[in-house]
């Protein structure tokens, strides 16, 4: 797998499911749209960890900086 998110992709990621993890754990948000946010939040996180999105390879995304030879 190759990576295809940069780093401003991850971090922004990373912020969305701390602010979700928050919003769902302080009771703000809750029911079944809370656990939809939740898994989302996972997701994001775990797509930040790996560098990797699925949804960006079918479409030929990639925020990572160009590399230059």
């Amino acid at each position: 797998m190759r990576k295809n998110m940069g780093s401003a992709d991850r971090i922004i990621r990373i912020i969305i499911a701390a602010i979700v993890g928050v919003l769902y754990f302080t009771g703000t948000i809750s029911g079944t749209l809370g656990i939809i946010l939740l898994i989302l939040a996972g997701i994001f996180l775990l797509t930040s960890f790996i560098g990797f999105c699925p949804l960006y390879a079918p479409f030929g995304m990639s925020t990572c900086p160009k590399e230059i030879k």
